[in-house]
């Protein structure tokens, strides 16, 4: 009788370490789902890759215009800006005219989101507008 406790007791510790080291790798996931979460939470547009420097005066200039100066910054220098800095001037573009023509909002989100690779830093901010602009 000694020995079936003895054997019963071994199998509830291992049972009880194993349940142990479960819950050990869902805490270690969840924190580094968080720490992934805040690192991408922490892009900075001006740093985007895709757009030249001398750009960023005349930018800058079009986004105290709102959205109709955005729309002519993006008409005008399009083709020297590439992604994912496009993207990004795009969705402030998206925000910003919105209120007022919500179906051109929705049209270059869409453009925007077909563009953009789950690889790419604007990605979440894309999943972020996706419930509002689609």
């Amino acid at each position: 009788m000694t020995k079936v406790i003895s054997v019963f007791v071994i199998v509830l510790v291992l049972y009880g370490g194993w349940e142990l080291f479960l819950y050990w790798e869902k805490v270690r996931d969840e924190k580094e789902s968080s720490r992934k979460a805040a690192t991408a939470a922490q892009v900075v547009p001006e740093q985007l890759p895709g757009m030249p420097y001398t750009l960023e005066p005349t930018l800058q200039a079009a986004q105290k215009g709102g959205a109709a100066g955005l729309k002519n910054w993006l008409r005008q220098y399009r083709s020297k800006v590439t992604d994912p800095r496009l993207a990004w001037i795009e969705l402030d573009y998206v925000v910003l005219v919105a209120r007022d023509d919500p179906a051109e909002a929705r049209r270059v989100f869409a453009g925007v989101k077909q563009r953009t690779t789950p690889a790419s830093p604007v990605y979440e901010r894309v999943k972020q507008l996706e419930k509002t602009y689609e």
